[in-house]
C-alpha cells in the first residue's frame, strides 16, 4: 500500500487514510462537486445565524469587508492562473482527465492553484457570515480537496509516470514557491479571452453569493428594516443578470474565444 506524502519542503507527512480509499472518495467528490458545494451553501444559509464580534456591529462590518477581500483574492488567484495556463480541472464526463501535463505559468509554483483559490473563496464567505456553521464548512472543504487531489494525483501519476513524479518533487502541492516568477511567466501572454470563456460563470456566481450573503447577514441581524430598498435590490440583481447573459452570449456566439 502506497502512503501519500507531501514532497514540497519539510518532512513528509503520511496520510491517515489508505491511498485506495482516498482515491475512491476523491473520485466520488470530483464527480458530484458541482452539486455538493451549492447545496452545502444553501443549507448553511437556511440554518446559520451570523454574529457580530463582541456584539459590535462595526467589528461585524469590518470582518465582512475582510471576508469580501479574501474571497475576491481567491477569485484573483483563479483568474491569474487561468490567464496564463489552462488546465482541464473540470475533467471529462465528470471524471478526472488530463490530455497533457501542465507545468508552466502558476503551475510551475503550485500544483493546485485553482483549489487554493477556491479555499480562499470559502474562507472569505465564512468570514462574511461569521457563523459557526459556515466556519464548520472550512475543514469539510479542506478535506474534500485533499481527497480530490489524491484522486487526481493517482490519475496523473499513472498516465504521466516519471514526468509527473519529477514535477511533484519540484513543485509543492499547496504552498507556492515564491521565487522565480519572471522566469515562469517569460514567453507567456495573459489571455483575457480564455478568462472570460472559462471563468465568467465562477466569477459571477461568486459576486452573486457575496451579495446574497451580505443581504442575508443584514436580514438575520437587523430584520427587514436593515435591508436596502427593494428597487435597489432588484436593480442590482437585474444588472447582475444582464452581465451574466452578456458574458454567456459572448462565449456561446464565439465573439470571444479561448
Amino acid at each position: 500500500m502506497q502512503a501519500d506524502t507531501q514532497s514540497s519542503g519539510g518532512a513528509a507527512v503520511e496520510s491517515p487514510l489508505p491511498q485506495p480509499l482516498k482515491v475512491r472518495l476523491g473520485n466520488f467528490l470530483f464527480r458530484f462537486r458541482n452539486g455538493i458545494g451549492p447545496i452545502a451553501f444553501l443549507l448553511a444559509l437556511a440554518t446559520a445565524q451570523p454574529m457580530n464580534p463582541l456584539g459590535r456591529p462595526d467589528l461585524g462590518a469590518l470582518l465582512a469587508a475582510m471576508g469580501v477581500l479574501v474571497a475576491l483574492a481567491g477569485a484573483g488567484v483563479r483568474i491569474f492562473t487561468i490567464g496564463f495556463e489552462y488546465i482541464e480541472r473540470g475533467g471529462r464526463n465528470r471524471q478526472v482527465y488530463a490530455s497533457k501535463l501542465v507545468v508552466g505559468g502558476v503551475f510551475d509554483h503550485c500544483r493546485n492553484p485553482l483549489y487554493v483559490g477556491n479555499i480562499l473563496i470559502c474562507v472569505g464567505l465564512a468570514l462574511v457570515a461569521n457563523s459557526p456553521i459556515f466556519y464548520g464548512l472550512i475543514p469539510c472543504v479542506l478535506l474534500a480537496y485533499m481527497l480530490i487531489v489524491s484522486a487526481e494525483e493517482a490519475y496523473l501519476r499513472n498516465k504521466f509516470g516519471l514526468d509527473y513524479t519529477a514535477y511533484c518533487a519540484r513543485v509543492g502541492r499547496w504552498w507556492p514557491r515564491m521565487n522565480g516568477w519572471a522566469a515562469s511567466l517569460q514567453g507567456l501572454h495573459f489571455n483575457w479571452g480564455r478568462v472570460l470563456v472559462k471563468e465568467y460563470n465562477t466569477g459571477l456566481l461568486l459576486l452573486l453569493s457575496l451579495g446574497v450573503l451580505l443581504l442575508w447577514r443584514q436580514y438575520r441581524i437587523g430584520g427587514t428594516s436593515a435591508l436596502p430598498p427593494h428597487p435597489a435590490i432588484a436593480g442590482a440583481l437585474g444588472t447582475w443578470m444582464a452581465i451574466y447573459l452578456l458574458a454567456r452570449w459572448l462565449k456561446k456566439s464565439g465573439v470571444v474565444k479561448d
